[in-house]
């Protein structure tokens, strides 16, 4: 028999019809994950309970004075009946909490585990440019160029870890690994480090965000009609990431490749100069190729692999925080954190190449603590999730190819131009001229 009830109406002893066991800890224990005693209003009707004896959990249903429209609200909502979920409301939970969540392995960092990444995409790639040289048909160019400007995306990864430290804890390492995969695909490795440590701490902020952060309206309204078409109109904003490089954002002064631009701090100069040499010198490698080899059998190898890559990356980058079903809210001022920001990073599955190009698609955690080695971000995301909640979305699931995300891409394209100038808390706005249409 049943000695206690735990329900909507609260914990309470049912009738006394026989010998009451406790309600011991192994018993509380059997209890559903999530499982949560409530206090129903008193005018209710019908209350769903669940009751703990010899023979486990029961479902009853007790009558109590209440309206006939009350519903049961399962034990896992986070939001009270009626009420919509808020995902600009400060979490009921801290950073701390989140880490403490996350197991302790997964913050090592292995070296050589690593490096064999580094060493199975290397290999990758010079087989891909040694079998496409060696065939030389043009039934097999197109299929290498979607290879390889893959496997260029997959080198990025790996450098960006090299960039947040993930890749080792030993800093010379990560800088001569970041340099060469970074410089190898004409990224300047210490100026895309610095802008992309800015993003990542200033994540969710309208005005101090670095990477596809929103325009204002004032900014958005002093572009000329034709900067507005290329930045919304694709495929253009899938080929902003060199010219980005070179002058950054609108709104924003200086360039990766200046060490006296704004993007750097005095400590930073001479960063920067070794970057843009390395940066530099890949470049005169590549001219030096073409004399060898030829400009278009150099364009075929490596140009448009190159412009590939770059469309990895704008896509990637862009849809890891814009593109969501649900408009997401961006911050200023006091109601920025941190935490919050970081909290409007969507994850995205991406098929077969989520072990490609090192699951950079479980975005959130990686932004929270980009100290996490990309090989533990899956299990770290999984052990986050029960404390997140509805605070992370989960992602669509994707076939083989993630077509799927060509659909989000363009709907944020139409509907996410730019934020209003004042408030603390602001959503993406639409321009109807733009879209070319008269809604709002």
């Amino acid at each position: 028999m049943a000695s206690w009830v735990l329900s909507d109406c609260g914990l309470r002893p049912l009738p006394k019809v026989s010998p009451f066991p406790k309600l011991t800890p192994r018993l509380r224990h059997s209890l559903p994950l999530g499982f949560s005693a409530k206090r129903a209003d008193l005018n209710s009707k019908v209350c769903r309970v669940v009751s703990v004896g010899r023979g486990g959990l029961r479902d009853w249903k007790l009558r109590v004075s209440a309206p006939l429209d009350l519903k049961v609200v399962s034990f896992d909502e986070r939001e009270i009946e009626g009420e919509k979920f808020d995902p600009a409301a400060p979490p009921p939970f801290k950073l701390a909490d989140i880490r403490a969540a996350i197991p302790k392995h997964c913050w090592v960092k292995d070296p050589w585990k690593s490096m064999s990444y580094v060493v199975r995409d290397v290999v990758v790639v010079f087989g891909l440019a040694a079998a496409a040289a060696y065939v030389n048909n043009w039934l097999v160019w197109p299929l290498y160029w979607a290879a390889q400007g893959t496997m260029f995306w997959a080198l990025f990864v790996l450098g960006h870890d090299c960039g947040h430290g993930s890749f080792s804890n030993n800093a010379k390492l990560n800088s001569v690994v970041g340099h060469l995969l970074h410089s190898s695909i004409l990224v300047p490795y210490h100026g895309w480090r610095i802008s992309h440590r800015t993003h990542h701490q200033n994540h969710g902020h309208v005005e101090n965000d670095e990477s596809w952060h929103p325009l204002s309206e004032n900014i958005y309204r002093s572009l000329d009609n034709a900067t507005r078409k290329l930045r919304f109109t694709l495929p253009f904003p899938m080929f902003a990431f060199p010219f980005y490089l070179w002058s950054r954002s609108p709104g924003k002064k200086g360039s990766h490749f200046h060490p006296e631009g704004d993007l750097f701090v005095p400590t930073e100069k001479k960063d920067a100069i070794t970057s843009t040499l390395c940066w530099t010198a890949m470049a005169a490698l590549l001219v030096g190729l073409s004399w060898v080899m030829g400009p278009l059998q150099l364009l075929k190898l490596y140009g448009v692999p190159y412009c590939i890559f770059v469309m990895w990356l704008d896509l990637v980058t862009y849809l890891h925080h814009h593109g969501h079903e649900d408009k997401l809210p961006w911050y200023r001022g006091k109601e920025w954190s941190y935490l919050r920001g970081g909290l409007t990073t969507v994850d995205r599955d991406y098929g077969i190449f989520n072990n490609i190009h090192h699951d950079i698609g479980t975005h959130v955690i990686h932004h929270l603590f980009p100290q996490i080695p990309h090989y533990n971000l899956i299990e770290a995301t999984e052990a986050a999730k029960p404390l997140l909640r509805k605070y992370y979305r989960e992602p669509k699931k994707s076939g083989p190819i993630p077509f799927h995300l060509l659909d989000s891409l363009l709907v944020s394209m139409r509907r996410d131009h730019y934020v209003s100038d004042s408030g603390d808390i602001v959503y993406y706005q639409t321009d109807p001229a733009l879209r070319g249409d008269s809604r709002d």
